[in-house]
């Protein structure tokens, strides 16, 4: 789809978020309703039709770890970000479908 685009897979990611989480901010561009089903332990739920209004809450400084279903809205929310300059962006390989298929937990977000 997107040919730019910086992918990390599963396995990684969750390595990273246990060596240097404070380096990640994963974000899950899925409606709330999906995302209330799980997700990647420590994502902020920021479902992709809000992304445009909330530019401001990214740390241009950490790397943006974007996660849907499969990786395809996520991909979309990648290519978004990198057209606004956002260097540091990673679509999560095969979505929380890769995530769950590779045997890691998912939580439920927190509550706003």
């Amino acid at each position: 789809m997107f040919s730019s685009i910086k992918e990390i897979d599963a396995p990684e990611l969750a390595r990273r978020l246990g060596e240097r989480a404070d380096d990640l901010h994963v974000i899950d561009v899925r409606h709330f309703g999906e995302i209330a089903t799980g997700t990647v332990p420590g994502a902020t739920a920021l479902p992709l039709h809000t992304l445009p209004l909330n530019l401001d809450q990214l740390d241009r400084g950490k790397d943006l770890v974007l996660v849907c279903r499969s990786g395809a809205r996520s991909a979309q929310a990648c290519h978004f970000l990198q057209q606004r300059g956002f260097a540091n962006v990673y679509n999560l390989r095969g979505g929380m479908m890769g995530w769950a298929q590779s045997g890691l937990p998912a939580e439920a977000p927190p509550v706003a």
